[in-house]
């Protein structure tokens, strides 16, 4: 079951606003609605919105440039995105058209499933048998075209029989964790325990958490990775206790042409959702309410990026493309 995909001349995505209590599937054939289903999560994770934009360019092929701009615009923090557009434009220039977008499109969502496998592969050795592992928002087969980043780590060490639990931090404000993540471990009958973002810090000090797997939405040139809110705290709570942290992502979420997080764009998106949870208002009304939907994580707090080549110290990825 894939997240997203190209279905009889239309993208067919799971509808994750709706999870955990229904799995619907909706059918999107214009450009305006894709761009609508990313901004409203319905689609989300950075491989899975990069592989999607990908299948956009398709739908947009009369006026490719105006589409490509729209969807690059669509979640300014993620850069998969504008990696797959990038590379949809430069398959139309030595191209034939529309099935030769469709074809590229369909190459990055099978290179997608096959990076997460061997992310998989390559971050399951870290994980000893019976470990309690943390994640943050939710990095499984939802975030991607099919399997996972960080949480195809975890399913990869249950397949080879480890015994494994998983922490799962809510993630405020969307509470992806809570929704998504645990949807996900429930189905692959994967032991996990659901926490609040603040009871982090509790578990790392009881010696409850030996390893945190997050993903990334952007990695700058110095290993600098920009996740959901919430990350870079964790991260500084596993530096302090002693927990190695882990990035896992594909080589698309690397971008070499900023030097540092410093320059990664953080999206700022609705408040409502901080004073509302649903429909229901938590907050007193006409106040001020901030939210970043995500942060940056300084690689010095990062033990290792897990991609599907291999897995690099922060400082290396720069090396990729060397």
């Amino acid at each position: 079951m894939r997240t997203v995909e190209w279905q009889n001349g239309r993208i067919r995505i799971i509808d994750q606003t709706r999870l955990p209590h229904q799995l619907k599937f909706i059918y999107l054939n214009s450009v305006s609605g894709l761009i609508k289903a990313i901004k409203q999560l319905k689609v989300r994770g950075a491989p899975a919105i990069g592989v999607a934009a990908a299948f956009g360019c398709v739908l947009g092929a009369n006026d490719l440039k105006a589409a490509a701009r729209q969807l690059i615009a669509s979640r300014p923090t993620a850069v998969n995105i504008r990696w797959a557009v990038e590379r949809m434009l430069r398959a139309a220039k030595k191209g034939e058209g529309r099935r030769s977008l469709l074809r590229e499109a369909r190459k990055i969502a099978e290179e997608d499933v096959t990076a997460n496998r061997l992310i998989g592969s390559n971050g399951e050795k870290l994980v000893r048998d019976g470990m309690n592992i943390l994640t943050v928002c939710n990095t499984g087969a939802l975030a991607a075209v099919d399997y996972g980043t960080a949480l195809g780590v975890v399913r990869a060490a249950h397949a080879a029989g480890k015994k494994v639990h998983v922490y799962v931090a809510e993630t405020r404000p969307r509470l992806q964790g809570a929704k998504l993540t645990t949807w996900e471990l429930k189905r692959l009958k994967i032991p996990f325990t659901l926490i609040t973002d603040n009871m982090i810090g509790h578990f790392m000090q009881k010696r409850m958490i030996q390893l945190v797997l997050v993903g990334a939405d952007r990695i700058a040139r110095n290993g600098d990775t920009a996740n959901k809110i919430g990350t870079y705290g964790a991260a500084v709570l596993a530096r302090t206790h002693g927990i190695p942290f882990y990035v896992a992502a594909p080589v698309s979420s690397i971008d070499l042409s900023i030097a540092t997080g410093r320059q990664i764009v953080i999206e700022e998106r609705d408040p409502a959702e901080v004073t509302d949870i649903g429909r229901e208002r938590i907050a007193p009304a006409g106040i001020r309410a901030a939210n970043p939907a995500f942060d940056v994580t300084p690689a010095k707090y990062i033990t290792g990026i897990i991609t599907e080549k291999k897995i690099y110290a922060p400082a290396k990825v720069k090396s990729l493309w060397h």
